[in-house]
């Protein structure tokens, strides 16, 4: 991978893994070769259709929050191979802790479409039962997912299951006392947890060389776990370390730390105007090293990916999307004691005193149910 410069910093400096460059020529590795040995010409239209689609559904919730029905999206336009890699390479009985970013983690866990839009639309506190998917609610303080993954690991470890945690962040949250603070543990106890960083070049206005001084991959060794840099932009790469890894943790070898070097092409939220702070050139350097144009020079230059093969893909996407959009618009207001449900398993006085309150506060407007 060439160098990528941002300040100061060399994200050059040390080794990352690549399997399929940005033109689509295949690279062998022979680390890392055996782990996409059975991705064959359909396998890899697969990954390829799954990136599309979930491009799509990042673009739809955009368009469908510039035309005021969400308050608020996070767009992951660009970081689809970190997503889809990671995500195709887990079990089902693997857990998922993840930012607000991973949508398309929660696209490969089974998240109904319109579930990923409920808490961004502002009628749920989740969009899904994080038991059904094995993927824990998107957590928005920054960081506070690993010691949720970590811990869950040492549950894994005690009822000596060989399933496996997995923490998503961003570059941003590894400057937080909580990442540091898994990565003790998870070291400590040899946790079966990865630590997933999609290292995408800012977090939020601030660029990654500001916090970062070397590679962030090297970080993690000196809490004695090994870690890898994958180039975030390259599906196969991307699943190749991510099963390497999984298979290191269901064998008792402890945590991976993987740092996939990707780029945040739009706004950190759509409350972000990125023009403001980023260099035009960066953007279209990155745009170079698209991780679906690069699947795509792959397929073609094999003859795989067909007139009818494309066609296809791009109507499963759109169909996705509509259904995206259909389900959005729908949603029903929620009634509005149900703020009160789920905040603790069982009764508490607190919050029946809270309920009452609230109710009789809202027999206070017209109609007499706040509505």
């Amino acid at each position: 991978m060439d160098d990528v410069r941002l300040g100061e910093l060399s994200l050059g400096e040390i080794d990352t893994v690549q399997l399929l460059t940005p033109t689509g020529v295949r690279l062998s590795d022979v680390r890392y070769d055996a782990w996409v040995s059975d991705i064959g010409d359909d396998q890899l239209l697969s990954l390829y259709e799954d990136m599309v689609v979930v491009r799509r559904i990042d673009t739809e919730a955009t368009a469908l929050q510039r035309q005021g029905e969400l308050g608020l999206w996070p767009p992951l336009l660009g970081q689809e191979a970190s997503q889809i890699g990671s995500g195709r390479a887990l079990r089902s009985d693997d857990f998922v802790f993840s930012s607000y970013r991973e949508n398309g983690v929660a696209y490969c866990r089974g998240a109904g479409l319109t579930d990923l839009v409920r808490v961004w639309r502002g009628t749920a506190q989740s969009g899904w039962n994080p038991y059904d998917i094995n993927m824990a609610t998107p957590q928005v303080i920054i960081g506070a997912q690993t010691l949720h993954a970590t811990g869950y690991a040492l549950g894994i470890q005690a009822d000596g299951t060989d399933a496996v945690a997995v923490a998503y962040f961003g570059d941003g949250a590894t400057s937080e006392g909580d990442v540091n603070e898994a990565m003790i543990f998870a070291a400590t106890y040899s946790a079966p947890v990865i630590f997933f960083c999609q290292n995408n070049q800012w977090a939020i206005s601030e660029p990654v060389a500001l916090q970062a001084q070397r590679p962030i991959a090297e970080r993690a060794p000196g809490f004695g776990i090994p870690s890898v840099r994958v180039d975030g932009n390259d599906v196969l790469a991307v699943l190749a370390v991510t099963r390497a890894a999984l298979d290191r943790a269901r064998a008792g070898g402890g945590p991976t730390f993987i740092e996939a070097v990707t780029y945040r092409m739009g706004p950190h939220t759509t409350a972000d105007d990125p023009t403001r702070y980023r260099d035009p050139a960066e953007l279209e350097k990155w745009k170079g090293r698209d991780p679906i144009a690069r699947v795509e020079a792959c397929l073609a230059a094999a003859g795989i990916l067909t007139p009818e093969n494309a066609e296809a893909v791009a109507s499963t996407a759109d169909r996705v999307a509509a259904e995206l959009r259909a389900g959005c618009v729908a949603l029903p207001d929620p009634d509005p004691m149900t703020v009160f449900d789920n905040v603790y398993a069982e009764a508490h006085t607190g919050i029946t005193r809270q309920r009452d309150h609230y109710s009789r506060y809202l027999r206070t407007f017209v109609g007499g149910d706040g509505r």
